[in-house]
């Protein structure tokens, strides 16, 4: 006897084969109905048998194409539908319906396979992709994800392609940036002019082998990828990799590497097997390895450190430049294409303007970039389970460690404990992300950058409203950082003021510890511990805080400890001179300034007078709690690094050097309401004087940290009972930290909490923003237009 059933699902099913995927599911099935994408998700009607409709709804859940996601699926039985035939229904846009959508993704096996056989009509053709693969959100425009909607629309499809797109056993149906070399997208390789009159060198597969040649020669050239332009050099050519930090500006920061295949990158780096998994994953990120001692990457790749940012090739273009043979390159630093602190180039007319200086040739093309999204940079940390992991009782294993959301993983949302109201969130200055929010979603954006110039707040102001379009978002409030001078701050007030929003400023560090509780699905009734380490955040009082032990909820928290405030002379000049920060933190801790340190050195008799003065008439010379300005001093104290060129530079260099076999730690503990930081530096300057190495003192000054982390964490349980700790800020990057940290409070029996799935750099701080915004509207019931800070 018939029956019949409606279906609706959400999630990220679009754009993936799923429609191709139901229609032969009911083939099979023997049902009959129709399915039809609309801008609310999939709906699918389908009359059969009741065996028949259980299977095919149990299929739907466990057989789904790979890179769908489904987030929920309802179902409604009924009476006989009367439907005849199955068929797949033209798209239907829904008013102020949204979904999730696909991030883009590598080229899959089958298409890589095509490309490289001779035999195939997209034989070695650059834009070859199918249901399974290929660009995604780079390239839509709104939803539903239908050709017209992207950047494709202004491609005819040939009639061989027009044939896979409509035959719903095709690999190919409905694959949206389908194409081959007759109706599709071309490239070209032309001279590295600002206008672009001169004459292309060259075009189609022999611009690409051009360009493999001026690669292998030492050449840079500027390649058009899916989200944007990258600035590619031979990465085993100290000479060129210099070439290249002179012309973009980039004095030591780590470029990333690009291998051919992962038998490459065992070749030149450690590898695990989760490394391994996560490198071949469909999202391909950078991702950190230890670098080989006989490694052929040059060391100017990353100076001072032993570790490699490496990805493998994610589109067919990428495929094609490293291929093996013919002259090939054997390793290419893909860093992003512009200058220092700019946007990533995305639109070719602005890449010959802003990547013309910086490089010898621009491999073009003439598929547009919508949007542009940097790589994602990612690691693998090899923890204990963890308080998620642990309550579905799974065994121990690597976990990803996120130090960059972008290409790969953006826009796909995070599932967020409760039902909030439509919030936009700005993020931070550095490393920039902002968050929307739409029922139980999270959107997180892409990686925006270093909000510190115009172009940067421009690519901010765009991303924004292309989000608020594509996920139907109408913000009633934007959540922003307390520090007043940063651009998302002022975006943030001077909409809220014009649109006549709720404007809710949101303490830095109350927002890591509720980015880390909202990733882990905390519903917020219970508070937790939260150990906010990181470099600067505006604090209630004014001060530049960094080294925060909360106790915290959504609605609000408070600050039972710091580490104790010293003066920061110069302000952000003393972030760029950790030598400055060794002295302001010994002046502050009454100790001496002793010619012996090498940070004392660094200064001339006149100017560490000059900084005496500063300090005591306290000019300029803002206080801090930071764990991050700490990890400075410690790394000019010890020898390390006494003036920085990029972001943590000092710290990451001292943790690079840290002796994983030595115990000892130097003590730090707490009185009133601070860490007090003298008896350690005393016994830190001991060793120093005392001629002990960087490496121990290093490993001394981890564990130290370490250890004070788990005292204060056990003090506080025993004064509130609380025994979640949620570990968030930039400081928990160093690894050596977070293990050693991870270790200490397990071993104590705390549920413990870290990022998994954002960064729990200030690229996660949106997400924190926003829960923290939507808490206290709903515990408040704010009225509009105005502006409240928590």
């Amino acid at each position: 006897m018939k029956r019949g059933a409606r279906l609706h699902i959400t999630g990220i099913v679009q754009g993936v084969g799923f429609r191709p995927f139901i229609y032969n599911l009911a083939g099979r099935l023997g049902v009959t109905g129709w399915v039809r994408n609309t801008s609310a998700g999939v709906d699918i009607e389908v009359d059969g048998s009741q065996a028949a409709l259980e299977a095919f709804v149990k299929a739907v859940q466990d057989d789904a194409p790979p890179l769908s996601r489904i987030e929920s699926l309802t179902v409604a039985y009924s009476r006989p539908l009367g439907l005849a035939g199955f068929e797949i229904r033209s798209s239907e846009t829904i008013a102020e319906a949204f979904q999730p959508i696909s991030p883009d993704v590598a080229i899959c096996d089958d298409c890589l396979h095509e490309m490289l056989d001779p035999e195939n009509r997209r034989f070695r053709y650059p834009f070859i992709n199918c249901t399974n693969c290929g660009p995604r959100f780079t390239i839509i425009k709104d939803i539903p994800y239908d050709r017209p909607n992207t950047t494709m629309a202004g491609f005819d499809m040939c009639d061989d392609c027009a044939r896979e797109y409509r035959d719903p056993r095709d690999r190919r149906f409905h694959a949206q940036p389908i194409a081959c070399p007759v109706c599709g997208p071309r490239v070209w390789l032309e001279p590295a002019t600002a206008d672009g009159a001169a004459p292309r060198l060259a075009e189609e597969d022999a611009a690409i082998l051009e360009a493999r040649r001026l690669l292998a020669d030492g050449k840079i050239v500027a390649v058009k990828g899916l989200g944007g332009f990258h600035l590619a050099c031979e990465a085993t050519r100290a000479d060129s990799i210099q070439e290249l930090r002179r012309r973009k500006l980039r004095v030591d920061k780590p470029f990333a590497v690009m291998l051919p295949d992962i038998d490459a990158v065992r070749a030149e780096c450690y590898l695990s097997n989760s490394e391994t998994a996560l490198l071949q994953s469909v999202a391909r990120p950078i991702v950190l390895l230890r670098r080989r001692p006989d490694s052929r990457i040059s060391m100017e790749i990353a100076p001072g450190q032993d570790w490699v940012g490496v990805m493998l090739p994610y589109t067919p273009l990428h495929h094609l430049l490293l291929e093996q043979g013919r002259g090939f390159p054997e390793a290419l630093v893909m860093t992003s294409g512009n200058l220092s602190e700019e946007p990533i180039a995305t639109d070719n007319g602005d890449a010959r303007r802003r990547l013309a200086p910086l490089s010898d040739a621009l491999l073009m093309h003439d598929r547009d970039i919508y949007l542009r999204c940097d790589d994602s940079v990612v690691r693998v940390f090899n923890g204990q389970p963890l308080s998620n992991s642990a309550q579905k009782g799974q065994a121990a294993q690597a976990e990803i460690f996120p130090l960059r959301r972008s290409r790969g993983y953006a826009p796909f949302p995070v599932r967020l404990p409760w039902l909030v109201p439509p919030v936009l969130a700005v993020g931070s200055e550095l490393k920039n992300t902002f968050c929307i929010t739409n029922q139980n979603y999270g959107f997180l954006s892409q990686h925006i950058g270093d909000m510190q110039n115009y172009e940067t707040l421009k690519s901010f102001e765009q991303s924004i409203s292309h989000y608020e379009r594509l996920f139907r978002i109408q913000p009633q409030s934007i959540a922003y950082d307390l520090h007043p001078d940063y651009l998302g701050t002022r975006y943030a007030l001077q909409r809220a003021e014009q649109e006549g929003l709720k404007a809710l400023g949101v303490q830095h560090h109350h927002a890591h510890v509720a980015a880390c509780m909202a990733e882990h699905g905390l519903d917020g009734s219970s508070r937790v511990i939260g150990v906010a380490l990181d470099g600067t955040g505006f604090g209630d009082d004014g001060a530049i805080w960094g080294g925060e032990f909360l106790v915290a909820d959504y609605t609000g928290y408070q600050r039972p400890f710091h580490l104790k405030y010293f003066p920061l002379p110069g302000g952000d000049a003393a972030i760029k001179q950790p030598a400055r920060v060794a002295l302001a933190l010994l002046w502050s801790s009454g100790m001496a300034w002793d010619e012996r340190l090498a940070s004392v050195v660094e200064f001339d008799e006149q100017a560490r007078a000059n900084l005496l003065t500063q300090l005591e008439r306290r000019i300029n010379a803002p206080l801090s709690s930071s764990m991050g300005r700490l990890f400075d001093a410690v790394a000019s104290l010890a020898g390390v690094r006494h003036n920085v060129n990029y972001e943590a530079q000092a710290a990451i260099e001292l943790e690079a050097l840290a002796d994983a076999t030595e115990t000892g730690a130097y003590p730090f503990s707490a009185r009133g309401d601070h860490v007090e930081l003298r008896d350690g530096l005393e016994a830190l300057i001991l060793d120093i004087l005392s001629g002990v190495g960087p490496p121990i003192i290093s490993a001394r000054f981890h564990n130290g940290v370490a250890q004070m982390v788990n005292t204060v964490s056990l003090q506080l349980r025993a004064e509130t009972g609380i025994n979640r700790v949620a570990l968030s800020g930039g400081v928990w990057q160093n690894i050596t930290l977070l293990r050693r940290t991870l270790s200490l409070l397990q071993a104590g029996d705390f549920q413990v909490y870290i990022h998994r799935d954002v960064p729990t750099n200030d690229g996660g701080l949106s997400l924190g923003q926003a829960v923290v915004a939507a808490s206290r509207m709903r515990a408040e019931n704010v009225p509009g237009n105005t502006r409240q800070d928590y």
